[in-house]
């Protein structure tokens, strides 16, 4: 009994402090924003691990779309051998993978 009071009691402290927020409109439309930008990501399947750019250039340094000095040297150790880099990335990748297919 007193778990029901308790929970509507935190309810209405949850509602009061939703209304007390969002009474603006400029708070209003932030939310909003901010809501869209998560749901967007949440249907392209994003996240900050996969747009890290550095950690995809690893995984083929040779077809990377940018091509600065530290992406070049990267290349030219895969070319002479080197497969730290690309090694790490299919771990990541398998690991990844397995996570989502449990």
């Amino acid at each position: 009994m007193k778990k029901r009071y308790i929970a509507s009691a935190a309810g209405a402290v949850g509602a009061g402090i939703t209304g007390y927020i969002l009474r603006n409109a400029e708070n209003r439309d932030k939310i909003k924003s901010k809501l869209k930008t998560a749901a967007e990501k949440i249907r392209n399947g994003e996240n900050d691990h996969e747009r890290d750019t550095t950690f995809e250039d690893a995984g083929a340094p040779d077809q990377a779309k940018q091509k600065d000095m530290a992406q070049l040297e990267n290349s030219k150790m895969v070319s002479e051998g080197s497969q730290f880099g690309v090694d790490y990335y299919n771990k990541v990748k398998e690991d990844k993978n397995e996570k989502l297919n449990r």
